[in-house]
């Protein structure tokens, strides 16, 4: 398990070469997101290519580089792009980012995904404040010897995402005037899109949301003790909610749209942090 704490630390190396901002947050933006880490006061930049054994984004709409900044007067670190279990990679590389962000220094971790939604009373171009998520369908990033630099062996899962940080995100929602949903994000594996049967199940197990990212991300995030909270954008109705066949390239195009009313959320929540 020492292997995973070599990697860690063979990748901060490299990022210390390029700066050595310490970042109070990190966020970790989905697709068609990325362009938020245009509007921060830009310190650094270094792309994953330039760090040794660190996987790279292969999905479109994901630039691939870490972006070190102040939003506000908040020092954070953001992701634009992360990767994905569905690209082949391991779960070990999949959560490696995160386990970065926290060696630089990180406490707070902002999720955000693009995701398909599955209630009845989601739209195309919803936000949903996630409030807890399912992630048995996907292997547990945990798995395997414990590293207990980084946490506990069994790691109490009743709180993940922070109800602290949930309070900031609504009561910004409110003084914006932005319409905010509330549910439950689950994580599949992808890269196919749900079958309406797989939707239907997705329902009965309590789900809001679904995508194929971020949950393992908290998981590993919790294990360290980081403070957690997520906001998923709703690119699309699910397979069996919307008549129309789903492709990536409209889920881009729905987060690009919807992409100033998200920023202006995010601004404001990192801001009152």
């Amino acid at each position: 398990m020492g292997e995973i704490m070599d990697r860690i630390d063979e990748c901060l190396a490299c990022v210390r070469k390029k700066t050595d901002f310490q970042p109070k947050v990190a966020l970790i933006l989905g697709s068609g997101l990325g362009d938020l880490a245009e509007q921060i006061q830009v310190e650094a930049t270094v792309d994953y290519s330039e760090i040794t054994g660190f996987p790279r984004s292969t999905v479109a709409g994901h630039k691939g580089r870490f972006v070190f900044g102040y939003m506000e007067k908040t020092p954070l670190v953001i992701m634009q792009g992360r990767v994905h279990y569905y690209e082949g990679y391991t779960m070990e590389d999949v959560v490696l980012p995160v386990r970065l962000i926290h060696a630089m220094g990180a406490e707070t971790l902002f999720l955000t995904n693009a995701a398909g939604g599955l209630g009845e009373g989601f739209s195309c171009g919803d936000l949903m404040l996630i409030t807890d998520h399912i992630a048995c369908f996907v292997p547990n990033p945990l798995l395997g010897p414990n590293e207990d630099k980084l946490g506990v062996r069994f790691p109490d899962m009743s709180e993940i995402y922070d109800k602290s940080l949930q309070d900031i995100i609504e009561k910004s929602a409110a003084q914006l005037g932005i319409s905010l949903k509330k549910g439950v994000y689950l994580q599949l594996t992808g890269p196919s899109y749900e079958t309406p049967a797989e939707i239907r199940m997705c329902k009965v197990l309590g789900a809001s949301a679904v995508g194929m990212s971020t949950a393992v991300e908290a998981i590993v995030a919790n294990h360290m003790g980081m403070h957690i909270c997520g906001i998923s954008f709703i690119s699309n109705l699910a397979a069996g909610i919307s008549d129309v066949p789903l492709c990536h390239e409209e889920v881009k195009a729905a987060a690009d749209e919807a992409a100033p009313r998200f920023q202006k959320l995010v601004k404001h929540v990192i801001a009152n942090l």
